[in-house]
């Protein structure tokens, strides 16, 4: 649903995303299907300071601003009972 979305910050949103689905299944050994988003937040980051020439000698800052993206994934509680209920 995030691919479609028609907002800007939906792509670097789905990266993070993606890359902490693959995060936790590499590291973690969790199953795909049972993650679920716990809390996403986005925090400021370093400002680049730029100077753009202006006229008459003059020059003006431009400030580009990034940002820190943390999305956490954890495993469905439900999703988890579920499990071991059948295992027993």
């Amino acid at each position: 649903m995030l691919r479609f979305a028609p907002q800007s910050a939906s792509e670097p949103v789905g990266k993070v995303l993606d890359s902490a689905i693959a995060n936790a299944e590499h590291n973690d050994k969790l199953d795909r299907e049972n993650l679920v988003v716990e809390r996403v937040w986005v925090d400021e980051g370093p400002t680049l300071k730029r100077i753009r020439p202006r006229g008459f000698g003059r020059a003006f800052r431009v400030t580009k601003r990034t940002s820190h993206i943390t999305v956490v994934v954890a495993e469905d509680a439900r999703a988890s009972s579920k499990t071991k209920e059948r295992t027993r």
